[in-house]
This record gives C-alpha cells, structure tokens and sequence, in this order.
C-alpha cells in the first residue's frame, strides 16, 4: 500500500501545512480578516470569515465572491499537497478547515442566490470531503 492511499484502497487524507502567522494576527484581535487576507491571500479562513461576515451583514453577492476566493486558494493547496480531486480533507485537521469553510460558504451564498445547482454540488462536495466539516457547516 503506497503512502497516498488508506487503508480501504482510497486516497488518504489531504492534510494542508499550517501557517502559524495569520492564525496568529486572527486570533489576537488586531487584525480584522480583511487585513489577514490582504497579506496572506492564500490563507482560506481569511476569505471564509469576510464570507461570513458578509453574508451576516446581508452582502449575499459580496460573501459570494469571498467565499468562492478562499475555495479556489484551498483547491489550489490541496492540489500542492497531493490531493487529486477527491478524498478525505478532514475537518479535524486545523489547516483544512479554511477551505472547508469557504466551500461551505460558498454553497450557502449560491443557495440564497438561486444558484441551486451550484449549491447542491458545494455541499455535496463537503460531505464527500469530511462528513464532519458537513455536520458542523451545513445548517
């Protein structure tokens, strides 16, 4: 069995590297996620919390955009870190969760703009991803 599959013969699970500096700005309370993003555009939970911030405020279209940045920044990591367009990205995993969220996000904005399509697979794409980041997410 090589490294890249698990035990059942499927890909093993995509585990992004962690970025300790813009958790760090985010969690100190001087930073807003607009200043994180800024510098580190391709930190996924940045995008993710202007989407959520947006989508609170009732900026459906704005928290769109964000929500659908901080998923192609994710897509883009996980495909660095190996992942070939399927598999597990588990939510347990602090890193992942970035993308995770934004995906998430991203299905809710799309859901409340009538991209219903769109919506159905994001959140298919959670559950497919990690059962665990849907339970949490999708409410």
């Amino acid at each position: 069995m090589s490294l890249h599959e698990n035990l059942l013969g499927g890909p093993a699970p995509t585990l992004l590297p962690e970025e300790e500096q813009p958790y760090g700005m985010l969690a100190d309370g001087g930073f807003s996620a607009a200043d994180v993003a800024a510098q580190f555009p391709t930190f996924s939970l940045a995008w993710a919390q202007l989407a959520d911030e947006s989508f609170t405020a009732g900026r459906v279209v704005e928290s769109y955009a964000f929500a659908r940045t901080g998923y192609h920044r994710g897509l883009d990591q996980l495909r660095r870190a190996g992942w070939k367009g399927h598999g597990p990205v588990p939510w347990s995993h602090r890193p992942n969760r970035g993308f995770l969220r934004s995906l998430a996000a991203l299905a809710r904005a799309a859901d409340a703009i009538k991209e219903t399509d769109e919506a159905s697979r994001c959140w298919q794409f959670l559950q497919d991803s990690s059962a665990e980041a849907f339970a949490e997410l999708k409410q």
